[in-house]
């Protein structure tokens, strides 16, 4: 009787570590690589026009999302052969939601006992059997996820930048100072 229940534990607690370990921001990688939903993109308006974007994951915090946009900004002036970008318009955009996950220990349901110990009532609602429970609520842990998207139009120059200009930035210096900062994907 100990051996599948310690079986069961192990291949859980290494399924766990598993998930925890993919766990992590998005990296500095073009939108879709891999099959990850966040990271850059962009569209070319004109000649010296682009469309920029950064779209990071729950655990990409906001300053990671706006240095990542401006440094793919900077690598598509670079790119193009120009030195120096100016932003014309440009947002950070947050999503937020709350999600609730019930207390896996305060449930009878995975209680010391054994599963479905004690009596229990369901009810039919909204097309699905829900549980009752009669001694009140089950304990929810409610936390609040935040994303963060970052979109920038973009004019590209040559020469020296414009003077004075607070949204006018040097693409060579930007790649420079942020370059490695981003978080970069894992090999």
């Amino acid at each position: 009787m100990k051996a599948p229940f310690l079986k069961t534990l192990a291949i859980t607690a290494v399924a766990g570590l598993t998930l925890a370990a993919c766990a992590t921001a998005t990296p500095y990688q073009p939108a879709g690589f891999n099959g990850q939903r966040g990271g850059y993109a962009e569209q070319r308006l004109e000649n010296d026009r682009y469309r920029v974007s950064f779209s990071g994951n729950s655990l990409t915090s906001r300053e990671q999302v706006e240095m990542s946009l401006l440094l793919r900004s900077a690598e598509l002036t670079a790119e193009s052969g120009y030195d120096w970008f100016a932003t014309v318009n440009r947002a950070t955009d947050r999503d937020t939601r709350f999600v609730g996950s019930p207390d896996p220990f305060y449930s009878r349901y995975n209680s010391f006992y054994g599963p479905y110990w004690g009596p229990s009532w369901r009810y039919y609602r909204g097309g699905f059997w829900r549980p009752f429970d009669p001694w009140g609520p089950n304990d929810f842990d409610v936390r609040q996820v935040d994303r963060y998207e970052a979109s920038a139009e973009i004019v590209m120059g040559r020469g020296p930048k414009p003077a004075g200009d607070p949204n006018a930035f040097d693409a060579r210096e930007v790649i420079q100072n942020l370059g490695p900062r981003v978080t970069r994907p894992m090999p």
